[in-house]
């Protein structure tokens, strides 16, 4: 018995080769540079440190916060930025300033400031930082003494 006739083959290989032709409708012919974000101070608008002494360590996380979850307050000793790939993210510092990420969103982190990040969304939010630090020394501090939240 015989599932398709070569007709009907013939047909799926024409409509999906038009699927994929008007999938990819851009063709890219030049490389393009996009500055996402260039600044000399965090999203709370203060100026950003000098950079730290001692041998340096480049940290690159991709951090993927959970739907309905609230990070621990945390503050970062080094200079760091992402990029919010997926999801949303709200990001609330000690001082109650708050920054709204949707994707595709650039970030310049608050350094040595108590803050922490939620994801109020439907979706886990995914986000890319990138940490100048200091090798063998933390890029991130916990505060145990504030109120035990979820942890990421």
């Amino acid at each position: 018995m015989k599932l398709c006739d070569d007709k009907t083959i013939a047909c799926l290989i024409i409509i999906f080769s038009v699927f994929i032709g008007c999938v990819s409708t851009k063709k890219i012919t030049k490389t393009e540079v996009v500055t996402l974000v260039k600044s000399d101070k965090s999203w709370d608008g203060m100026q950003l440190p000098k950079y730290a002494t001692g041998n340096p360590e480049i940290t690159i996380l991709k951090i993927t916060i959970p739907s309905k979850t609230k990070l621990k307050w945390h503050k970062h000793p080094y200079i760091n930025a992402g990029v919010l790939l997926k999801g949303k993210l709200t990001v609330v510092s000690e001082n109650k300033d708050t920054l709204y990420l949707k994707a595709n969103d650039p970030i310049v982190e608050v350094v040595n400031t108590w803050h922490y990040g939620v994801n109020e969304g439907k979706e886990p939010a995914e986000i890319i930082v990138f940490y100048a630090g200091v090798k063998e020394k933390p890029i991130t501090v916990l505060d145990e003494v504030k109120p035990k939240e979820t942890a990421h």
